[in-house]
């Protein structure tokens, strides 16, 4: 009876802070309709600090209210975060693509060439949650398959699913492969957004060490290494360098 006391209660405070959740962001949409961005960016940031919930329209929201205040870094940076969540969506493409109009720094992207550029992109046709449910499926199918093989009473219909079986697991091994390779691409690939006003690259992790060249708010790069307090970035023209990390913000936390 305690138990299911506590469940009651458990689902009665998730149902609570649900429409809490809600009743912010309805506040945060009718302050940014009335053009009152800062406000609104309090509350949507609120919902992510305490509530912990994020969204693809929260961080697009974010992105709106921050590109209307004239603050580059984090509205690119908030487009982006909602990018990660929902990658088709055209809306946050085209704002993302005007804000980055703004920003001052024109890198050259060099397109990556070569078989594992062609496996990175095959892996993010679903997101690897995705490859993980696909591959239960397959399983399960296979399984169907196998019943079905050992169950028949004549030879055209055990051909069918013999044929199925080999088909079914050829495609789990790519499901399991896809999922397991994109989780990896997910942590070694770090993209950042610069949120200094100006910031110099340095050749070596350390204050002394030359200007390679000089970044500002708003560009993206990517994260490969850390030391310390440096990191070691790559641009989309491959150039490579290290900045303070107080200098930029990764995406992916």
């Amino acid at each position: 009876m305690k138990k299911i006391v506590y469940i009651i209660i458990l689902l009665s405070n998730l149902l609570f802070a649900q429409e809490e959740v809600k009743k912010q962001f309805d506040l945060a949409n009718e302050l940014y309709r009335k053009e009152n961005y800062a406000e609104a960016i309090k509350k949507y940031e609120n919902i992510l600090t305490k509530n912990k919930v994020e969204s693809a329209e929260l961080y697009f929201n974010l992105g709106n209210c921050y590109y209307k205040l004239g603050e580059i870094a984090p509205s690119i940076y908030n487009f982006e975060k909602s990018l990660l969540l929902n990658p088709d969506d055209e809306s946050v493409k085209t704002n993302l693509s005007f804000a980055q109009k703004t920003a001052i720094d024109d890198i050259k992207v060099i397109p990556s060439v070569g078989f594992s550029n062609f496996v990175y992109k095959v892996t993010l046709w679903f997101h690897y949650d995705i490859w993980a449910w696909i591959s239960i499926s397959l399983s399960v199918l296979f399984l169907i398959s196998f019943l079905g093989y050992y169950f028949s009473s004549t030879t055209m219909i055990k051909r069918i699913f013999f044929l199925g079986m080999f088909v079914c697991l050829g495609l789990l091994l790519f499901s399991i492969t896809s999922a397991f390779l994109q989780k990896r691409f997910t942590k070694t690939i770090r993209p950042a957004i610069i949120f200094e006003e100006v910031v110099n690259v340095k050749s070596e992790p350390k204050n002394s060490s030359e200007n390679v060249f000089t970044l500002h708010e708003g560009t993206k790069v990517y994260v490969k290494e850390t030391l310390d307090n440096w990191k070691r970035i790559e641009l989309t023209d491959k150039t490579e360098g290290w900045i303070k990390k107080e200098a930029i913000k990764e995406l992916k936390d």
